[in-house]
């Protein structure tokens, strides 16, 4: 008798949904793909991160209630974004030290909850894509999904299988790119000076092409390298791993989304 397929929560975050939708149905496929059974609970709502980061946890502790609530009852929760799944999977429980009730159901989703290229290596066994990409490409470690939800083998081992492709690796990929959610708005001057520095960087590769698994890292890093007349081009590797480059332009580019 055939397996039944894990129920999977796609926590679509409040930058794909607004300013790249295409990172999304790219997860979607990815998910499908694996032999998931995905939905998007439609009352989702924004991790809280950008609250918690400034300080403010009463909005964050309303918003991450809400997120508590909209992703009960799935085997798993998986988000493009290792910023959005830390965010869950590290700090929600810390948010509800004053109510046993709603702290048990943050700890239980944390212990479901994924980064999505991590969740596809590391959990469905997801050892090769069908996806195509011609040219030389680079990655991205951003922080969180480094530093809180370990992913750093998993995308490059899943870039390994797209045919045509070619990892030219930067010299320090784990070097934060300067967007840090509210810490670009908190401090301009020092999050400008490291954008600039990671484009230097990425430039230094030689690659065509810029890829990273967090969104505010790309538009951040899209945002500067344009403004410095790069021609490297920038993309979610959810969109490569997908096979979904022929359907958007990469970001900032020709009014894609």
């Amino acid at each position: 008798m055939s397996q039944a397929k894990p129920r999977v929560a796609l926590f679509v975050t409040c930058l794909v949904d607004l300013y790249r939708p295409s990172v999304g149905f790219a997860a979607l496929r990815l998910l499908e793909q694996a032999g998931c059974q995905v939905e998007v609970p439609a009352t989702q709502t924004c991790c809280g991160q950008p609250a918690y980061n400034s300080g403010d946890r009463a909005t964050a502790k309303d918003l991450a209630r809400a997120v508590v609530d909209a992703f009960q009852g799935f085997d798993h929760v998986v988000a493009p974004s290792g910023s959005c799944a830390g965010m869950i999977a590290h700090h929600y429980p810390s948010l509800f030290e004053d109510d046993p009730q709603y702290r048990a159901k943050a700890e239980a989703l944390a212990e479901r909850t994924h980064e999505l290229v991590s969740f596809l290596t590391d959990v469905m066994g997801v050892a090769k894509v069908d996806a195509r990409y011609q040219g030389s490409v680079t990655y991205h470690d951003s922080c969180s999904g480094l530093r809180e939800m370990g992913v750093k083998a998993q995308p490059r081992a899943l870039l390994a299988t797209v045919e045509g492709l070619t990892l030219a690796e930067m010299a320090d990929p784990e070097i934060c790119c300067g967007f840090g959610g509210t810490f670009c708005v908190k401090y301009p001057d020092i999050s400008t000076r490291m954008v600039t520095d990671k484009c230097r960087d990425v430039q230094a590769t030689g690659a065509a092409t810029l890829l990273a698994g967090d969104l505010g890292c790309l538009l951040n890093m899209a945002g500067r390298l344009k403004r410095e007349g790069s021609p490297v081009r920038v993309r979610h590797v959810a969109e490569v791993l997908a096979g979904m480059t022929n359907e958007v332009a990469p970001i900032g580019e020709g009014g894609g989304t």
